[in-house]
């Protein structure tokens, strides 16, 4: 069978997603052909790469405009303009389509779905066409064309109920959470993570995400992270600055600063994330939909920081309403809830054990085999 995975630069995310997929096929199904192709940048390599741009700068330097750009493409012009622009893109897309021929479309990006299904409705494809949603709040943007998809791929019930109160069939949607990497199901060797850091096996380890390249909330993050670095209880901190020179050299005279360099450990980008939350007991983060399942399948309670307005924001809600997260938001005393975080191990417990609710570990699997083992 002929399978095209879609996805759009926008945000690591879907792109991790798309490879997930693309690894468990290609790892367990025999007999396909897989192909992992960025929907944006075929359609229009200038475009993408000056929409992927603004995105990272609106991000970076104005969420609020990303916040507004994301409440009003649910309705109103901009959701009438996004489905004009995706029907000029779409007939760029239908050359590929026409020479790959693709049985199935998985896209992780709503554009790939928009597209296709357009194509779809005009009798040009005939592929099955599957949206994996990649966020834990839903958005009407993955909704266009939904006539013309089979299959929907959600985080949880809440978001199954609300693609049911929008008019789509209960028999297109699955419940299987957001696909996350195998290596978050392998049993690691703890002593030997721990030894391998020179930090301590029996003492609370935090993993705290800065943010990643473009620095999101810089000056808050580094407020956040001095206050998990002065804290009096007896707790280890792993920091993560990615590719984020300026984060890293915060970090580091924050460590300095309180002459923590023995329990507090300083990396820059790392492939090893499912080993360090395998050894975690909190994760600080950005509530990414990958991030956050990937934390959800480690167990892991979350403090969420810097949320994008839009659908960072309402993820933080959401898991802040089930019993998972603190989110500390821009006029919170971090200090304040962070002490009380850490010292009260009940409520840790409490958070850790709600983890388990929304966890699916087995995503990726799930997913696949309801794919391919319908074809």
């Amino acid at each position: 069978m002929k399978i095209l995975i879609f996805y759009a630069s926008y945000g690591g995310g879907h792109l991790n997603a798309a490879k997930s997929i693309n690894e468990y096929i290609l790892n367990n199904y025999e007999n396909n052909d897989v192909e992992l192709i960025d929907c944006m940048k075929y359609v229009n390599k200038a475009l993408e790469k000056i929409t992927t741009a603004a995105y990272r700068e609106m991000a970076k330097k104005m969420p609020w405009a990303w916040g507004r750009i994301y409440s009003d493409s649910q309705k109103g012009p901009l959701a009438h303009l996004s489905s004009r622009s995706n029907k000029i893109m779409a007939i760029k897309l239908l050359k590929l389509l026409r020479e790959k021929k693709p049985d199935l479309i998985i896209s992780t990006h709503p554009f790939g779905s928009q597209m296709c299904s357009y194509l779809k409705r005009k009798g040009k494809v005939t592929a099955k066409i599957a949206t994996i949603m990649t966020d834990f709040a839903p958005h009407d943007q993955w909704l266009v064309g939904k006539d013309f998809t089979d299959y929907y791929f959600v985080a949880h019930d809440k978001m199954k109920n609300y693609l049911i109160n929008s008019s789509i069939p209960e028999s297109k949607i699955f419940v299987t959470g957001i696909p996350i990497s195998n290596r978050f199901l392998i049993k690691y060797d703890r002593k030997e993570i721990f030894k391998n850091l020179e930090l301590d096996e029996n003492k609370k380890t935090i993993l705290f995400f800065g943010g990643g390249e473009f620095g999101l909330g810089k000056t808050k993050t580094l407020q956040i992270f001095e206050a998990f670095v002065k804290n009096n209880l007896d707790i280890q901190i792993i920091g993560i600055a990615g590719r984020n020179e300026k984060m890293k050299l915060g970090f580091e005279e924050i460590v300095d600063k309180y002459k923590k360099h023995s329990s507090v450990k300083i990396l820059e980008f790392t492939k090893h994330v499912p080993e360090l939350m395998s050894i975690s007991d909190l994760v600080v983060t950005k509530p990414g939909g990958l991030t956050t399942s990937e934390s959800l399948a480690s167990n892991l309670p979350m403090v969420i920081i810097n949320p994008i307005p839009g659908q960072e924001e309402e993820n933080a809600e959401f898991l802040e309403s089930k019993g998972i997260a603190i989110w500390i938001k821009k006029n919170d005393n971090p200090d304040l809830i962070i002490d009380d975080l850490l010292s009260n191990n009940k409520k840790l417990e409490t958070m850790k054990g709600n983890t388990k609710i929304l966890a699916q570990p087995n995503s990726t699997k799930n997913i696949c085999d309801t794919l391919l083992k319908k074809h």
